[in-house]
């Protein structure tokens, strides 16, 4: 039987993320040299994401505060699924998710301080 007969469609969709976030690492690594686009990192280097997976909200910790940054979350196929215009305070956004379906997602933050993008579980 052919190799392709084999492979799961849950295989599948695992080995087109692996090669989404790969593609991404590249993309950043290129874009750090890049004075408009800052690397991926918040307070101190550290994001925070919980809970993982999630059920109803996730809860960034880590963040640059803010009074507009842009928050949109992403499927494993590339397309933007949610995305809003809100105010970053106390270091922390809270973003509901209880219109997804159960699966893996990305989170990209954007303001003019930072530049978050990791990824999370929706169960």
């Amino acid at each position: 039987m052919p190799f392709y007969h084999k492979v799961s469609m849950r295989n599948l969709c695992f080995i087109v993320f692996c090669c989404f976030l790969l593609g991404l690492k590249l993309q950043a690594q290129g874009n750090n040299s890049n004075v408009e686009n800052p690397p991926v990192q918040g307070i101190k280097g550290k994001i925070k994401v919980f809970p993982n997976p999630a059920v109803n909200v996730i809860n960034i910790l880590g963040l640059t505060n803010t009074d507009k940054a842009i928050i949109a979350i992403i499927d494993v196929y590339g397309n933007v699924l949610l995305k809003h215009n809100w105010a970053i305070k106390n270091n922390a956004a809270n973003i509901p998710i209880s219109s997804l379906t159960k699966g893996m997602y990305i989170v990209d933050i954007q303001s003019k301080k930072e530049h978050v993008r990791t990824k999370f579980y929706k169960k």
